[in-house]
C-alpha cells in the first residue's frame, strides 16, 4: 500500500499526517509562521520524522488550508471544506453534519450518506465565530487559548458579552476585568458568545445527526457544551485522532484516492 501525506496551512495552526493502510503513522501542528510557505515545510517535515520517514517515500500528497497554494513538495490542492468532510468521515464514519472552527472562519457541512458535501455555509468577513476571537480574548485575559475552555465549568455566573464583533468584545472584556470580575465568569461569557455565533451559522445547514466538530475549538468544552444546549444535538468525540487534524487526514485521504484512480485506470488501459 502506498503512503500518502496531507498538509493542512491554516492562519493559525499547520498541520501534517502520513498514512499507510488508512492508518496514521506520523503527523505533525506547530503554530503557523508569517510565510505558508514555512508552515508548511515545517509540518511536512515534522511528521515525516515522526513516522521515520524522507519525502521521497511519499506516493502522493494533497495540500489544502488557506496556505495550500505554497507547498512546493504537494502534488494537488483542495479546498479545506472537501478535506475537513473526508476527514470529519474518518474520524466519525457516522458524521452528516461538520462543524469546523477555523482560526479565521467558520463552515458547517451537511454530508450525504456516501460522505460528500452537499451543503455548507462559511463566516469568513469577520473574526467573531472563529479561532482568531478566541485567541484575543485569551491574549485580554493573559491565559493560552488551551485554558479558556475549562474555565466554563468553574464559572458561577458567567458575564453577557454586549457584542460578538471581536474589537467590541475586547472591550468588554477589558471592562470587566477593571471592574474586579473573576477570569471563570470572564472566560465562561467568551465561549457562549463564541456558541451562539457558531450555532446561527450550523443551524443554516439544518444540522442532523450524527454532529461532529473539527479544528482546535473542537477541544473547547465550554464552547461544545454551549453549542450543544443550543443546537438540541450531542456532538460526538473523535476517538481515533485529534479533530484539529481532519483537514491534513482529508488531504491525505484525498491523495490516497488519486492514486486509486490513477491505478484503476492504468490497468484499465493494460487490459485494453
Amino acid at each position: 500500500m502506498s503512503i500518502v501525506a496531507g498538509c493542512d496551512v491554516g492562519s493559525l495552526t499547520s498541520k501534517a499526517v502520513i498514512m499507510r493502510n488508512n492508518k496514521i503513522i506520523g503527523s505533525f501542528i506547530l503554530k503557523s509562521k508569517p510565510r505558508p510557505e514555512d508552515s508548511a515545510d515545517a509540518a511536512i517535515n515534522g511528521a515525516l520524522e515522526a513516522a521515520g520517514l524522507s519525502i521521497g517515500d511519499i506516493a502522493c500528497c494533497v495540500g489544502t488550508g488557506y496556505g495550500r497554494e505554497k507547498m512546493a513538495f504537494a502534488d494537488a490542492a483542495v479546498s479545506e471544506i472537501s478535506c475537513h468532510g473526508k476527514g470529519a468521515r474518518w474520524l466519525l464514519p457516522s458524521a452528516r453534519t461538520v462543524i469546523d472552527i477555523g482560526g479565521q472562519d467558520c463552515k458547517a457541512m451537511k454530508l450525504d450518506p456516501d460522505g460528500h458535501v452537499e451543503r455548507f455555509a462559511a463566516n469568513d468577513k469577520c473574526a467573531s465565530g472563529t479561532g482568531r476571537f478566541l485567541e484575543v480574548m485569551a491574549k485580554v485575559l493573559g491565559l493560552d487559548i488551551s485554558e479558556l475552555g475549562p474555565l466554563s465549568g468553574k464559572s458561577k455566573s458567567p458575564i453577557t458579552l454586549a457584542s460578538t464583533c471581536t474589537v467590541w468584545a475586547q472591550a468588554d472584556v477589558i471592562k470587566y476585568l477593571n471592574s474586579g470580575e473573576s477570569i471563570e465568569n470572564i472566560g465562561a461569557g467568551i465561549n457562549i458568545a463564541m456558541a451562539k455565533r457558531v450555532a446561527i451559522l450550523a443551524n443554516s445547514v439544518k444540522p442532523e445527526n450524527d454532529v461532529f466538530m473539527t479544528g482546535g475549538v473542537a477541544k473547547n468544552r465550554g464552547v461544545v457544551s454551549t453549542l450543544e444546549k443550543l443546537l438540541g444535538v450531542r456532538i460526538k468525540k473523535a476517538r481515533k485522532a485529534d479533530p484539529q487534524m481532519a483537514g491534513a487526514i482529508g488531504a491525505a485521504i484525498m491523495a490516497h484516492e488519486t492514486i486509486s484512480s490513477k491505478e484503476s485506470w492504468t490497468k484499465g488501459m493494460e487490459f485494453n
